[in-house]
């Protein structure tokens, strides 16, 4: 997977990501979190997708930590409930 920083500013950013798949679901646990404003688009599948991410009250890095680290806690639950069948 290949991220760019296209621009960065101390509560907005905006972040070229070659995986929508991954742009989908920060984008869903930043939305959880009540961030101001974050979407994402794609011009054409062979180009990477578009990450855009407004925060106010807290610094965009801290905001996507926190999302990324909800994101692995899920996901291990989903894993613990897997081993149990």
């Amino acid at each position: 997977m290949e991220l760019s920083i296209l621009k960065e500013g101390k509560n907005e950013v905006e972040i070229g990501i070659d995986s929508v798949t991954v742009a989908e679901i920060l984008r869903v646990y930043l939305d959880k979190q009540g961030t101001d404003f974050v979407a994402w688009k794609r011009e054409h599948p062979t180009k990477p997708a578009l990450l855009k991410i407004k925060t106010d009250g807290k610094t965009v890095k801290k905001a996507v930590s926190e999302a990324v680290s909800e994101i692995i806690k899920d996901l291990e639950e989903v894993e613990k409930e897997i081993k149990k069948k």
